[in-house]
């Protein structure tokens, strides 16, 4: 058996080494293994009857709004350096993960290729922002 093969389901290796870890394969196979390996943590628990879209979009909002007050009072230099400290480096990490497996989730659910998505969103947020010559005059979607 090659190295990318694994007949284990959850994951582990026959080695002991995992296949879903931090430094497992391509970042669109990572993206695969841990939305699978997220699937698996809710389904052992029993959880999917909870996670319906409109509960894990509303756990995604809930997640994202604490990542927003991790730099609620921060000033723009202070929020430039937040990972430069551990406590506030841990902080951030921890709720972009939060923010990402209910992401990862929802798509799940239903069906959504985040990959997919993200590309397609680009390819229309470049037609729809063109690069322009005298970029002094560029303003941001939200302004």
């Amino acid at each position: 058996m090659n190295e990318t093969q694994n007949p284990r389901p959850d994951g582990a290796r026959t080695d002991g080494a995992r296949t879903d870890g931090p430094a497992a394969g391509r970042p669109e196979e990572r993206l695969d293994l841990l939305q699978r390996r997220l699937a698996r943590f809710a389904a052992a628990r029993g959880w999917e009857p909870y996670h319906t879209p409109k509960n894990l979009a509303v756990a995604l909002s809930v997640e994202a709004a604490e990542l927003v007050e991790i730099f609620q009072w921060l000033t723009p230099e202070q929020s430039a350096r937040v990972m430069e400290e551990p406590e506030s480096a841990h902080r951030v990490a921890d709720e972009v993960a939060d923010v990402l497996a209910y992401l990862l989730q929802f798509c799940e659910v239903l069906g959504v290729d985040v990959l997919d998505a993200l590309a397609a969103k680009i390819e229309r947020n470049e037609l729809r922002f063109p690069v322009k010559e005298d970029r002094t005059s560029v303003r941001h979607s939200s302004e």
